[in-house]
């Protein structure tokens, strides 16, 4: 039996490429041994066969951005830690290809608000980080927010206008009810503790939000814990 070697190294002596375009093709999922994708161009083979898929190409890979449903009170590390292969939406698994190398310099872009659960967004594309850096002042936010009490009669439609706390002036908010326990909120640039003092303006008191839509972009029907790829259809 011979000795175990790179699975890179491997690949090199079966199709006579250079060394970036094995670890090109390992990273982009394109390599299996016996049978199974590895994305490790270290991976040490010894007698196993490894096989390129069909359609290869030694290519890098595409930077991708993650929608996750992150917890409430989740920290934004452990959040990122816990997106994975096994956690990838069943509903969004088909058609495509989820790899190691779409969770590696992932940054979090426009997030969340302290206590809030709901859309957290993490992106490897600098063209999104560029759109939100941006235009973010300028983009709608939606959550989803569950209160306490009775609103005072027309406060919600004060909202959409415009009041003032303390002697400061809220930012304005599209408020209605979605049950008798949760409104919907639509407010641009939401900062820490905005939505609470909306709130207490209108006699009632917040018990938790989450974050359905950034700009264009909605969360969809995603269990708590899961994330989805972003479409290439979908802006914000």
């Amino acid at each position: 039996m011979s000795d175990p070697i790179r699975l890179s190294k491997r690949l090199i002596e079966q199709l006579g490429c250079s060394r970036r375009e094995a670890e090109l093709y390992i990273e982009g999922g394109w390599v299996t041994v016996d049978g199974v994708v590895v994305e490790q161009p270290q991976f040490k083979v010894a007698e196993q066969r490894v096989e390129l898929l069909p359609g290869a190409r030694a290519e890098a890979l595409e930077p991708v951005t993650l929608l996750l449903h992150q917890q409430a009170g989740q920290a934004l590390n452990t959040a990122q830690a816990s997106m994975t292969l096994a956690s990838l939406s069943e509903a969004h698994r088909e058609g495509v290809r989820a790899l190691h190398g779409h969770f590696a310099r992932q940054a979090c872009v426009a997030p969340l608000l302290p206590g809030a659960s709901g859309l957290q967004l993490f992106t490897q594309d600098w063209r999104v980080t560029r759109k939100l850096d941006a235009d973010l002042r300028r983009m709608e936010q939606e959550y989803i927010v569950q209160v306490s009490g009775e609103a005072k009669p027309g406060a919600l439609e004060r909202l959409a206008r415009g009041v003032e706390r303390k002697g400061v002036e809220l930012p304005k908010a599209k408020a209605s009810w979605q049950n008798e326990q949760h409104l919907r909120m639509v407010l641009k640039n939401p900062q820490p503790g905005v939505i609470e003092q909306l709130c207490e303006t209108a006699g009632l008191k917040v018990l938790g939000m989450r974050r359905i839509r950034l700009g264009g972009v909605s969360m969809g029907k995603l269990a708590q814990g899961q994330w989805r790829y972003l479409a290439a259809t979908e802006r914000f």
